[in-house]
């Protein structure tokens, strides 16, 4: 791994002296990356309709997770043995944060209480799209799932309106 990353192996025992450490940084690089981009995607989805906010947070999370199959592929594969708990504590701060935040300026929705509509939608994107690459699905299922997991989102930010009408 050393010789990979173009350093000598001393080097990489002085920042990382045992493998469980090296992977808790990558992760914590992984999810960093990840939610900046969940940030991102909310910060430019801000007054959209409610149903184009679920697509565009879909769309960057698939994405992101599909871009280096190899690398999340590995992630989970390592982070089992890892406690993780903090990492995902903070991710999934930022991302409520971020994705609450977002569903606040929909002109098209008012929310009795958002944060468990947050919670459910996170919750079913995040574990779809685990789920789908776990089972390596072709390229046209991953799409033909997306796009159902997307008509999924909408009907039910739709159903949890206010005043819906």
């Amino acid at each position: 791994m050393a010789e990979r990353a173009g350093v000598s192996v001393g080097t990489m025992y002085q920042y990382f002296p045992h493998k469980q450490a090296l992977i808790y940084a990558l992760n914590e690089r992984y999810l960093d990356v990840l939610a900046g981009k969940i940030e991102a995607t909310c910060r430019a989805s801000h007054g959209a309709p409610a149903g184009r906010m679920a697509e565009a947070l879909i769309d960057t999370y698939w994405r992101a997770k599909t871009e280096r199959a190899d690398v999340t592929r590995a992630l989970y594969r390592s982070v089992v043995e890892l406690d993780n708990e903090a990492l995902i504590e903070t991710f999934a701060r930022r991302v409520d944060a971020a994705t609450i935040a977002m569903l606040r300026t929909a002109p098209d929705a008012r929310f009795e209480n958002v944060e468990p509509v947050n919670l459910t939608l996170v919750t079913v994107i995040f574990g779809t799209v685990r789920n789908a690459f776990e089972r390596q699905l072709s390229e046209n299922d991953a799409a033909v799932l997306q796009g159902q997991l997307t008509s999924m989102c909408q009907a039910y930010l739709k159903a949890q309106m206010i005043g819906k009408t």
